[in-house]
């Protein structure tokens, strides 16, 4: 025997809340279209944030404040949809940071994995695990996931890079960890560039593994290598119709991303290309290392030139145009993404 549909009235259900409130339960049907929503809705907004604007502010907090006082001198990218959240994209933090002249930036750890994308040095320094670097324009900078590191610079000259951290992963977890080391800046325990020696070279030990457990071994991927290999590639048949030439950085142990809840790859778009349109679950932040490109993002363009950077919001329809021949450094949680099995693209 079919029982009659139920019904009710606003002011009887508002009733049943209010009851089974003080019990700390609710209503999934009141809120179940904002929980499974028909297809992504990022609380990011596309957003370009000019370098000709950001290095004179960024030089002008040189002056307010040291290095060991601010412990991390960094402007903070922060998506205008997002104010006072420290997120360029929902689950991703980045900013722009300086060193000075003759400064450190103290030796820390933390569980967040975090990239450093320079834009400008000259003699600059990281350390990472007691093994140290020199940092040049364009390379890609790894400090793994709980690896002690400081930076510096003994030339007279600024130090100036993008940072990208999966912080807001890690903090959804409510796993984060820091930690200060016992002195401003580590004892040097191995020879500078000795993760690329072992691991730089398409040859890898016999025996073991990363020494940072799922992220590559290799700290520096040095663009002078990367963007050799990247014009390698340019002319060698069509560029691809959405991506353009493009190359990610891979670990060398397991031909995965470099790192292990960030994907980062570099794109060459020759002069008058411009990719088809496509959308992704991953929000992009794209940083313009030589060229000039204009970015379609949903329908409005954002014009780039070098060290620009940009967001491009999950499932937000973009295309790129290269107003001169370009290559842009872009990172994204997709790595993450695709470790869920959650990453999604549409292409037209």
């Amino acid at each position: 025997m079919q029982t009659a549909a139920p019904t009710s009235d606003a002011a009887t259900r508002k009733r049943y809340y209010d009851t089974i409130a003080p019990q700390s339960l609710a209503p999934l049907w009141e809120v179940l279209k904002g929980l499974v929503p028909p297809e992504p809705r990022s609380k990011a907004v596309p957003h370009v944030w000019s370098y000709s604007k950001i290095r004179p502010l960024l030089l002008e907090a040189g002056k307010l404040l040291t290095a060991e006082e601010a412990e991390r001198r960094v402007l903070v990218l922060e998506n205008p949809a997002l104010p006072g959240q420290s997120r360029i994209t929902p689950s991703m933090y980045s900013g722009v940071q300086l060193v000075m002249p003759g400064e450190i930036a103290p030796a820390h750890r933390h569980t967040a994995s975090a990239l450093r994308f320079v834009l400008e040095s000259d003699g600059g320094y990281t350390v990472v695990a007691g093994e140290r670097t020199i940092m040049q324009r364009g390379d890609f900078v790894i400090t793994p996931n709980g690896a002690w590191h400081d930076h510096g610079q003994e030339k007279d000259t600024p130090l100036i890079w993008v940072d990208g951290l999966d912080l807001h992963m890690i903090n959804f977890f409510e796993t984060g960890f820091m930690e200060h080391h016992n002195e401003k800046a580590q004892t040097i325990t191995k020879k500078d560039e000795d993760s690329v020696a072992r691991y730089g070279s398409g040859l890898v030990p016999m025996t073991g593994g990363s020494p940072f457990g799922m992220t590559s071994p290799i700290f520096n991927y040095r663009y002078e290598k990367s963007r050799a290999a990247l014009m390698d590639i340019v002319g060698q048949g069509k560029p691809d119709a959405h991506l353009g030439y493009a190359l990610r950085y891979a670990n060398p142990l397991d031909g995965g991303w470099a790192m292990p809840t960030i994907a980062t790859w570099l794109t060459q778009i020759p002069k008058g290309f411009e990719t088809k349109d496509a959308r992704c679950t991953d929000g992009r932040t794209i940083i313009v290392v030589e060229g000039e490109i204009s970015a379609e993002i949903d329908g409005k363009t954002y014009r780039m030139g070098e060290s620009d950077i940009g967001v491009i919001p999950s499932w937000a329809w973009s295309r790129i145009r290269a107003d001169k021949d370009a290559i842009v450094f872009t990172f994204s949680d997709r790595a993450a993404q695709e470790k869920l099995g959650i990453w999604r693209e549409e292409k037209r």
